[in-house]
């Protein structure tokens, strides 16, 4: 017995297939680890995303020209406000700072071709609440860097992590108009309740991508989607929720 497996085992042709299957097992096992990669992507990334609130809103312009003060008349934006708590992942030993969190590729999936798609960065003036949708705010890619103290304002975030925030508005999605003297008073934030606008066509999926990158150079990307605006927006004028179970959000290193 001993001889035949010695023979067996001199062979060139079992040289070869034993090459083959060990090649063939090194894929596999890569193969392996890569489609994990896919699914479950960074498990120990020095800093993570632990809550994303949206607020949905709406609001009206005033369509009117000054001196007339015969009718109402609005157009109705409905907004939807972003923020994203990003925090220092304790099981991660090593020190990191950020040096900058980017948010681009922005793109939206709408159920009905209706109002105006804007992106705004947080409002640049003092007065007017953390979002305006004015043109000086319009954005199409945000850029937060890391800083000793967090400025909403000027789009700094603490460099051990914060919160950032950006605002997808849906512009003139309907139009209110009526005679003032049937209408003592406008509740802005009913307007798309009082035009009859249909929540579901309202409804859109935002996607975007998000880039944190350390000081040392390593970059982490993932993309995000948010089915927006929150359910109840037409009806109470203000709806919001809070995101934590985050699991379908993978974090992929792009750069060491």
């Amino acid at each position: 017995m001993k001889e035949k497996i010695k023979y067996i085992t001199s062979r060139k042709w079992f040289h070869i297939c034993m090459i083959i299957v060990i090649i063939t097992v090194i894929l596999f096992v890569a193969g392996i680890m890569i489609l994990k990669y896919q699914v479950e992507g960074e498990t120990n990334m020095p800093f993570e995303i632990t809550k994303i609130t949206l607020i949905s809103t709406s609001d009206g312009v005033d369509k009117n020209q000054e001196g007339n003060v015969t009718n109402w008349a609005f157009d109705i934006n409905q907004n939807n406000d972003i923020y994203i708590y990003i925090e220092k992942n304790e099981n991660y030993k090593k020190d990191e700072v950020i040096k900058n969190i980017v948010i681009d590729d922005l793109k939206v999936e709408k159920n009905k071709e209706l109002g105006e798609v804007k992106f705004y960065r947080p409002n640049m003036l003092d007065t007017g609440g953390n979002f305006s949708n004015t043109e000086e705010n319009e954005v199409q890619k945000l850029e937060y860097t890391g800083g000793l103290e967090a400025n909403i304002k000027n789009l700094i975030i603490g460099n051990q992590g914060g919160v950032i925030l950006f605002r997808y508005a849906n512009n003139k999605v309907a139009e209110y108009s009526s005679d003032i003297s049937t209408n003592n008073t406008i509740i802005t934030n009913q307007l798309l309740n009082s035009a009859n606008v249909n929540e579901e066509d309202l409804k859109s999926k935002l996607s975007f991508n998000i880039t944190i990158t350390t000081e040392d150079g390593k970059e982490y990307r993932a993309n995000i989607s948010l089915d927006v605006p929150v359910d109840g927006v037409v009806e109470n004028g203000t709806s919001s929720k809070e995101l934590t179970e985050l699991k379908d959000i993978v974090f992929k290193r792009i750069k060491n």
